[in-house]
């Protein structure tokens, strides 16, 4: 390479990016993705401070209004962010607080003793991602405004995020304090900016769970009427144990409950906990740092699990339950079928990552750890007969675990490295690689020939499911392990399940669920959800899972170079496809997948290129969790009354 074709790379190829431009060059970084997910955290991360100035003392009630005009108002009782000049950088608290990253009041621990907000970055991260943004401060018997645009940069001579288009203007009087922030996110920034109301229910029903004595409330003005709901909760996490386990059945009436303070390395950690266990054959573990949900745990949920286990086994050993060496359980066998919900404040927490969904203090581990072992040895003292049932359970928790683990390794032995045992009952791919690969799970046999002859067999491997799979939230562990069908999707899928699961054994990329969009269709894919989210939950959290959508309808008609053929999804978008394909349209609806030729099926369901996909996502990991237990599990009652709230569905 000559001197002129080479790079001269010197400060002037560097590129600069200014006040929040970072934030809508990488909003993946600051709220995690640019979808649902996204775009309900840039809610969360203003109310989190408000729910911080409600925890520390100040205020009593935080609303969530959803306005017609798709943007969102999160107003507070509090303080009322510090609306005063900042003696060296010449601007008013509120202006720093939404337009630089790292200025708010939780640095240090003199105005809040715990913060779940994001240390200053929130705030101007969600003004960095809206198209506008308004402020309202009550403070001091007056009312501050103050507004900012993606507008002009006069300074800067561009068009920048989170511009201040008003100064901080005083607008009227009042008694009242408190903070109110309105914000409309930039649908250049998010794939939909469409707010869900059931998520942001399910957010604040935890929240004032967590927050005994709490007023929320959420306000939907979207529709013709708004939609008002309130949230309040006297009982705290009784009531939340209460909640998660409506649709199972407990083995002990009154749940564990205890709570704690400690000071470690100068930070302060207080810490409830509440369990309960039922007949389920999973755990399930909520757990919260500062009212955040920790979706990938952390080191307080890992010492909850190590202090719970340490009391239990020694007092296994005292009760003379567990002398044998075949005996002996470990942890993940005490906790088959219990319900726990960890919360834990502490001043100083460190994430692991900026969402914050796993924490990293070792503080909060040695807290737990000596917490749980303590409250739990008392409780065991003090409740000998109930302990002994559940260190039984888990003696035989124990027990079948080792039963499904030699059921696991003979599977794998008769499978090899071959696909011989799957001949006939799956069509596997010629591709080995598994960073391409797809395995659709396919409603009936008919549907299931189809597919095989419209796959691209390079990468597509289809199994054809006859009828209905099992119900696996009803079923014990070894008829789940021993059922046909779900032995051979365990054998081809390669991972193995529950404690046996390893990621890397993953033989697909995809999972794909394809069914008819009908009411059997339905079942038949909650029927494998079930079943993959007890006994396979990692697939779903690292993004494995998806669902086919297979067209309703094929509207066409005969046109001068051959047929015209488009497809609808929906009946909303069956009007605007008869109107594509134009005058003298013909509409065919789609019974199911096995009306489809190859052809069709290849167009419409397996093209990746023309197909619609959705992915699974444990969104609320509290909601999953009790959609399961409510939809598939024994008990009646709360199943009726959703399915007459829902009738539609």
């Amino acid at each position: 390479m000559d001197n002129n074709e080479s790079q001269i790379y010197d400060v002037m190829s560097l590129t600069s990016l200014e006040k929040l431009e970072p934030v809508r060059v990488r909003p993946g970084m600051y709220i995690g993705s640019t979808g649902s997910k996204g775009l309900h955290h840039c809610i969360w991360e203003i109310l989190d401070n408000a729910i911080d100035e409600i925890t520390n003392g100040y205020g009593k009630k935080a609303v969530i209004i959803l306005n017609r005009d798709k943007s969102v108002t999160i107003s507070d009782d509090g303080r009322g962010i510090p609306t005063g000049m900042h003696p060296v950088k010449k601007k008013s608290g509120v202006e720093m607080v939404y337009t630089e990253l790292h200025t708010g009041g939780k640095f240090d621990n003199k105005n809040y003793k715990t913060s779940g907000g994001l240390h200053g970055v929130g705030a101007a991260v969600v003004n960095a991602l809206s198209e506008w943004l308004e402020v309202e401060v009550k403070q001091g018997g007056k009312i501050y405004k103050q507004r900012f645009e993606y507008a002009f940069d006069k300074a800067l001579n561009k068009y920048m995020p989170g511009t201040p288009v008003t100064k901080l203007d005083i607008v009227g009087k009042t008694d009242e304090t408190g903070s109110k922030v309105t914000f409309k996110p930039d649908k250049e920034i998010f794939n939909s900016i469409d707010f869900k109301f059931d998520i942001i229910d399910e957010r604040l029903q935890e929240i004032a769970f967590q927050n005994k004595g709490m007023y929320l409330e959420l306000i939907d003005n979207r529709g013709d009427e708004p939609v008002i709901k309130t949230y309040h909760s006297e009982r705290g996490l009784l009531d939340f144990i209460d909640y998660l386990n409506e649709s199972k059945t407990v083995l002990h009436k009154e749940p564990i409950i205890f709570e704690g303070e400690k000071e470690i390395n100068g930070i302060y950690l207080s810490a409830e906990v509440c369990i309960q266990f039922t007949d389920s054959t999973t755990e399930y573990i909520a757990s919260y740092v500062n009212n955040i949900p920790t979706t990938e745990a952390g080191t307080h949920e890992t010492g909850f699990k190590t202090g719970m286990t340490r009391a239990f086994k020694e007092w296994g050993k005292k009760l003379n339950l567990t002398k044998d060496k075949e005996k002996e359980f470990e942890g993940d066998d005490l906790r088959e079928g219990m319900t726990a919900i960890i919360k834990i404040k502490l001043s100083n927490p460190i994430f692991e990552g900026q969402t914050k969904t796993k924490l990293g203090n070792n503080e909060a581990h040695t807290m737990m750890n000596e917490l749980v072992y303590l409250r739990a040895s008392e409780w065991i003292e003090d409740n000998k007969d109930l302990a002994t049932i559940l260190i039984n359970n888990a003696i035989q928790a124990s027990l079948r675990k080792e039963k499904i683990k030699k059921l696991n390794e003979a599977e794998k032995k008769k499978v090899g490295k071959g696909t011989a045992p799957l001949a006939g009952k799956i069509a596997v791919c010629t591709l080995k690689d598994s960073a391409f690969t797809e395995f659709i799970i396919v409603e009936g046999d008919s549907a299931g020939g189809s597919a095989k002859q419209a796959r691209d067999r390079r990468f597509q491997t289809i199994m054809p499911s006859k009828g209905k799979i099992m119900n696996t939230e009803k079923q014990k562990m070894e008829n789940v392990i021993g059922s046909e069908e779900l032995k051979i999707f365990t054998s081809a899928i390669g991972t193995g399940v529950l404690a046996n699961y390893r990621e890397e054994d993953l033989k697909y990329n995809k999972i794909i669920i394809m069914s008819d969009a009908d009411v059997d269709g339905y079942h038949i894919r909650t029927l494998w959800m079930t079943y993959i989210y007890r006994y396979m939950r990692q697939l779903i959290l690292d993004g494995h899972l998806y669902i086919a959508l297979p067209p309703l309808y094929k509207v066409y008609k005969a046109g001068k170079n051959g047929e015209v053929v488009k497809y609808a999804y929906s009946d909303d978008e069956l009007s605007s496809t008869k109107k594509e394909v134009g005058k003298g349209a013909l509409i065919q609806r789609y019974k199911g997948l096995g009306e489809m030729n190859a052809d069709q099926l290849w167009e419409t369901t397996l093209n990746p290129a023309t197909r619609t996909l959705q992915k699974v996502t444990i969104e609320d990991a509290s909601k999953a969790e009790k959609m399961v237990s409510l939809l598939m599990g024994d008990v009646v009652e709360p199943r009726k009354n959703y399915m007459y709230k829902y009738a539609q569905f």
